[in-house]
């Protein structure tokens, strides 16, 4: 019965998503309507717009928003608390700073051709790889409390903020502005390319994950009950770090730094869904697919023409989020 309620779930959230898509893909500056599109020639001014500059979009936001929401499902998973997050952690950071210092020391400008696309990318997964086995490292050496882990966290952000500040002081012109913009997170250089890139290395990565997520439910048992049970701890540990990292790496990499995604999402699955990862990473994917996509929406076209950073949205809804979480988990709201 519990699976039958969990597909149920996932089902109505497709068809949610699927709506959701098609009603972002005609919002925005320009109103657009399916009749336009139906009653308009595939050359018009109506379809290049919904089809080179709105729909890109979406699906960017799509993968972005799925991607960052299963990261934080799998290191709530690995860590076995709800309030890890790659952007508490510091994850988010450290590919941040990788990332700017491709685009200060103009790596991405030397790559040829299609390879400027995936520099980012594997500049933005060094440096969230890294954090992440410090992070790891740091929590089995000693008590991993939330505490100490959200200790390291703002230190990691402490030091990768401060190390992006003076790249910034050292670029040009033309790269502040855009480390300034890509700092607080947008969808706006989205295009077909892009979203390929994207795509290509995501969708690999998330069905890699749901391919362990029989062994996640096994270590929340604890590592030593995982092994008798057959399970390779460290090996699996460190496949899903990987994958996080990945996943974590090619979004930032492309919109930049959007947080509180992979901390909402997965937990408000959690409540919905169970504890189960078979189903609750997958509906993580599409909650968080569902809301960056909101969130982009009421980015581009609360002010429109202008547009806001589509980060600024999701910390106004994640902030209140996470203050709610850690009253709730140290007693406040019941004392």
């Amino acid at each position: 019965m519990r699976q039958v309620h969990a597909l149920r779930w996932l089902l109505l959230m497709l068809a949610l998503m699927l709506l959701m898509m098609i009603l972002a893909a005609n919002l925005g500056a320009m109103r657009l309507t399916l009749l336009q599109l139906w009653q308009q020639p595939m050359d018009s001014m109506v379809w290049q717009v919904w089809w080179d500059i709105r729909l890109p979009r979406v699906l960017l936001a799509v993968l972005v928003g799925g991607a960052l929401a299963l990261s934080g499902g799998i290191m709530q998973g690995l860590f076995r608390n709800p309030l890890a997050d790659p952007g508490l952690l510091g994850i988010s950071s450290g590919a941040a700073l990788a990332v700017a210092l491709s685009v200060v020391l103009t790596f991405t400008s030397l790559a040829p051709g299609a390879l400027a696309l995936w520099v980012p990318m594997l500049a933005a997964f060094v440096g969230s790889l890294a954090v992440t086995l410090i992070i790891f490292t740091l929590s089995r050496s000693g008590s991993s409390s939330l505490a100490r882990l959200l200790l390291v966290g703002i230190a990691i952000n402490a030091l990768c903020g401060s190390a992006v500040g003076v790249l910034s002081w050292l670029s040009s012109d033309q790269q502040l502005r855009q480390l300034s913009l890509w700092g607080m997170g947008s969808l706006g250089q989205a295009q077909w390319p892009l979203v390929g890139a994207c795509a290509s290395l995501m969708l690999p990565t998330m069905l890699l994950v749901q391919r362990l997520t029989a062994r996640l439910n096994l270590l929340q048992l604890g590592e030593e009950e995982a092994h008798y049970l057959g399970i390779d701890v460290r090996r699996t540990q460190r496949q899903l770090l990987v994958l996080s990292a990945l996943l974590v790496a090619a979004s930032v990499a492309v919109s930049g730094i959007i947080g509180f995604v992979g901390l909402v999402v997965p937990h408000l699955m959690r409540m919905c869904l169970g504890g189960d990862h078979r189903w609750m990473l997958p509906g993580s994917v599409l909650a968080g697919a569902m809301l960056l996509l909101l969130a982009d929406t009421i980015a581009r076209t609360l002010v429109a023409p202008a547009e806001m950073p589509v980060g600024l949205i999701t910390s106004l809804i994640g902030g209140p989020w996470f203050l709610w979480l850690i009253l709730r988990r140290s007693g406040g709201l019941h004392g």
